[in-house]
């Protein structure tokens, strides 16, 4: 018995319409680790931004200070740009991005790492406790992270947020901080 091709094209598109629909039902259920590698992908090829928000949440860019360079112990010079405020301030993603780590080092104290559009890592360290988040965690610009602290190589200081943006080498972030913002 030979089947219609007219038939059988149909069918194909029947089944096809089928998996298009189920793929775009099961994509949003998914959990973020399985869908974060195409997000990866998707932000590697975005370019970076020419301007990013405060990551502390109510300190405006009119009280930010350079501190890209400034000499650190051990012949270090810093990565990165201090923004003081009380301890417990929310800080928020500067970027949508993949949470990469939340941990701790020496330096940092308790951090988190987010992989951001054109490949750019933002470093969030000193914190006083992480937000609810985890590896593999798709976030969005002004999603909570954490809360500014003084733990790590800060302790003693008053309480402040240590960001820095890594593209290969460190980038001053006081730079995009200060930058207009771009519409979207």
């Amino acid at each position: 018995m030979t089947v219609n091709p007219v038939l059988r094209f149909l069918w194909r598109l029947v089944i096809l319409g089928l998996l298009i629909w189920l793929a775009a039902w099961a994509w949003p259920r998914l959990p973020d680790a399985a869908r974060a590698p195409w997000h990866m992908a998707r932000l590697a090829w975005q370019e970076a931004p020419s301007s990013l928000p405060v990551p502390v949440q109510g300190v405006s860019a009119r009280r930010l200070t350079d501190t890209w360079g400034a000499a650190r112990s051990g012949g270090r010079q810093h990565e990165g740009i201090d923004i003081f405020a009380a301890r417990g301030t929310p800080v928020l993603s500067t970027t949508e991005g993949v949470v990469m780590q939340v941990g701790t080092n020496n330096l940092g104290g308790q951090v988190v790492w987010v992989l951001g559009p054109g490949r750019q890592r933002h470093y969030y360290a000193h914190l006083d406790g992480y937000a609810d988040i985890e590896r593999g965690q798709l976030v969005a610009p002004g999603d909570v992270l954490g809360y500014v602290g003084n733990t790590g190589n800060a302790r003693g200081t008053p309480p402040h947020l240590h960001y820095g943006i890594y593209d290969g080498g460190a980038i001053n972030p006081y730079t995009l901080l200060m930058a207009p913002a771009t519409p979207p």
